[in-house]
């Protein structure tokens, strides 16, 4: 055999077999990834939230029900839902039934754009020239059902909304954004700095558009809670996440770092990788379908 033809048959045989570790394993190795937040007042008792963010349910995804109802096993003292929870017209009875037990937890949620839309088709190269964006059509996925059932069980909405949890003897304020990704957000409907009363104040949007994450920064927000980018969803060794689907720089695609506008103390800024994809993209490379779970403590106080 020429040695050419060994190298292209090579190269397509690793290219198939790194497609079938993408679509067939990663995608469903979900995984609990854990962080220190250093964010509470001096003596507070720490606190634990759960982030979870980018489900992109569809009603066979038994698997990721069943790891999604597990993840009550880490004891949340809140939850964070930051959207995108729907990739199908049939797909909510499946969140709900996932979310079950959650939903019995002191909870906090915005919206994504596949809250509101079924996903499309969409060239993956799009995603290399910049966010995929979205044409103008009517929502069609049962976002006010959603809405409904998660508010009946308390969960508060945050889209460009505000709202306040006390949990372990803390307060927290809360100030949340609907979808940037799809300019559902509204700055004007949210105070214009923090909760100066809370313990902590917190702020919540699907998407970490600059503009959003600025914003929040600028009005005095501790901490900032966002999804969308999926990490990534195709990572490379060694490089990181090729894009973000939004203005955030690659190198923050996933997990805690800080964000910090001229003038202003810095926030932190967690971003979850989310545990879905989009049905007409089901794979992940070097970037596992995630929750997180935020360990909050006092400024002050050393690790665990």
């Amino acid at each position: 055999m020429h040695p050419l033809t060994k190298t292209l048959l090579a190269t397509a045989a690793t290219g198939a077999g790194a497609l079938a570790y993408a679509s067939l394993y990663e995608r469903q190795a979900f995984v609990v990834r854990e962080f220190d937040v250093p964010v509470l007042p001096a003596g507070a008792r720490p606190i634990t939230v759960l982030q979870i963010s980018d489900v992109h349910m569809t009603p066979g995804q038994t698997r990721k029900q069943h790891w999604l109802r597990s993840l009550v096993e880490y004891e949340p003292d809140l939850v964070v839902n930051t959207g995108d929870n729907l990739s199908h017209l049939e797909a909510l009875p499946a969140v709900l039934h996932a979310y079950e037990d959650l939903l019995d937890v002191p909870g906090v949620f915005v919206f994504g754009s596949n809250d509101y839309f079924t996903p499309t088709v969409n060239n993956p190269a799009r995603y290399l020239l910049g966010p995929s964006g979205m044409r103008r059509r009517s929502p069609d996925l049962p976002y006010e059902e959603m809405r409904t059932a998660f508010t009946d069980a308390g969960w508060i909405d945050l889209n460009n909304a505000t709202g306040r949890v006390d949990v372990r003897g803390l307060s927290l304020s809360f100030a949340g954004l609907d979808d940037p990704h799809i300019d559902r957000d509204d700055l004007a409907a949210i105070p214009a700095s923090a909760d100066p009363t809370a313990d902590l104040a917190v702020a919540v949007v699907h998407a970490p558009y600059l503009r959003a994450i600025d914003a929040f920064n600028v009005q005095g927000y501790p901490l900032i809670l966002a999804g969308h980018t999926h990490g990534g969803q195709l990572r490379v060794p060694g490089f990181g996440a090729l894009v973000t689907n939004c203005d955030l720089d690659r190198r923050r695609a996933r997990g805690l770092h800080q964000h910090r506008t001229a003038g202003h103390d810095s926030s932190w800024l967690h971003v979850s990788a989310g545990c879905g994809t989009s049905p007409y993209a089901p794979v992940r490379f070097a970037c596992r379908p995630e929750a997180s779970v935020l360990r909050m403590r006092p400024v002050d106080s050393p690790r665990n």
